[in-house]
């Protein structure tokens, strides 16, 4: 990996939370450091392979100028999102500074820092009710045609019995991994979104459902939050979400209990 950094790219825009900023305008200098890897670009020399940097500059000047923010840390999120969409870069910081803030006393200028990703995410998907595979392959479809998600691998779906609520059809079940710019947070809306969509209800724990999405892994990042826990916290019990998951990347790691998917499995057996 490498870095492309944009150096203090002068820009005019409307960006602020004064009805005067808006109108006006200002100078707003950006810095934008973006990780990608060279090695493709510099073995062939090869500009088409590469970070055209003169492109970046001309999309961050536009993307300045045609769009109105109240804070520059809006300006700054959505900038890197639609740069990480719009090039081949992996990772983006931008730096974005507002020399001519109206804050009332001397200083050079003020400024925010944001990074942001490709972060890397597996899915286990499942259903045990209507047509099962019609709904996964739903789940499937609504993730591909995401703007924020690259779908990379597919398992085979796989029939297993169901967990813990007993008294039910038996599950078709899939793991899915996955690229995307969103926090887990905001992936997990999405997923609920699609879920809903399937006519998703949430009335029975444990109990039989059209869709059931969850994000089983993301990054290696352990996320303990009321509504969502990262890594699943019981993946290394549940064999529907490990065999699935162990065809299409078995080393990945649970960052909690440090085993990959293929010794939890193991394990399990």
């Amino acid at each position: 990996m490498g870095e492309v950094v944009i150096k203090k790219l002068d820009c005019f825009g409307r960006h602020g939370v004064l009805k005067e900023e808006n109108v006006l305008g200002q100078r707003f200098f950006i810095t934008c450091v973006m990780e990608t890897d060279f090695e493709k670009a510099a073995l062939e020399d090869n500009i088409e392979k590469a970070v055209n940097y003169a492109e970046v500059a001309s999309f961050i000047t536009t993307f300045v100028k045609d769009n109105v923010f109240k804070l520059i840390e809006t300006l700054a999120d959505k900038l890197a999102t639609n740069i990480l969409l719009k090039f081949n870069v992996n990772k983006v910081t931008l730096t974005i500074e507002k020399p001519s803030a109206p804050v009332g006393l001397p200083l050079e200028t003020v400024s925010v820092k944001l990074t942001k990703k490709w972060n890397d995410a597996y899915l286990s998907i499942g259903s045990n009710m209507g047509d099962k595979k019609a709904y996964l392959d739903f789940a499937v479809k609504s993730l591909k045609e995401n703007e924020f998600v690259k779908l990379e691998k597919i398992s085979t779906f796989i029939e297993t019995e169901p967990y813990g609520n007993l008294e039910q059809d038996s599950f078709l079940n899939g793991a899915l991994k996955i690229k995307t710019v969103l926090s887990p947070t905001s992936l997990l809306k999405l997923v609920n979104e699609i879920e809903l969509k399937a006519e998703r209800k949430r009335e029975i724990h444990w109990g039989p459902r059209t869709l059931d999405i969850d994000i089983v892994l993301f990054n290696n990042e352990i996320i303990c939050k009321q509504n969502l826990i990262i890594p699943h916290i019981d993946m290394e019990n549940r064999a529907f979400v490990l065999k699935p998951l162990c065809e299409i990347s078995p080393y990945a790691i649970n960052p909690v209990n440090k085993k990959s998917v293929k010794e939890m499995l193991e394990n399990l057996k």
